[in-house]
């Protein structure tokens, strides 16, 4: 039996009032990888702004990047 099979199990057992705090905790875990994804976006924006490089803002078209993918479109 997966776990999640089994969490199954356990909730259709809980009591309804139970069954709304779970959802609440469910529901913050699932605010707290959201609140992640974002924070890591924005730690990738700023590294970007960030980054001396000098050619990080050049840029090539979807045909030559292809082509030195070695993908034909």
């Amino acid at each position: 039996m997966s776990e999640r099979e089994r969490a199954k199990q356990i909730i259709d057992r809980l009591p309804e009032y139970k069954v709304s705090q779970l959802l609440l905790f469910l529901q913050g875990i699932q605010f707290d990888d959201e609140l992640d994804d974002e924070l890591y976006c924005e730690k990738l924006v700023e590294e970007y702004l960030n980054d001396p490089d000098p050619e990080k803002h050049s840029t090539i078209t979807i045909e030559e990047l292809a082509e030195k993918a070695g993908v034909q479109l």
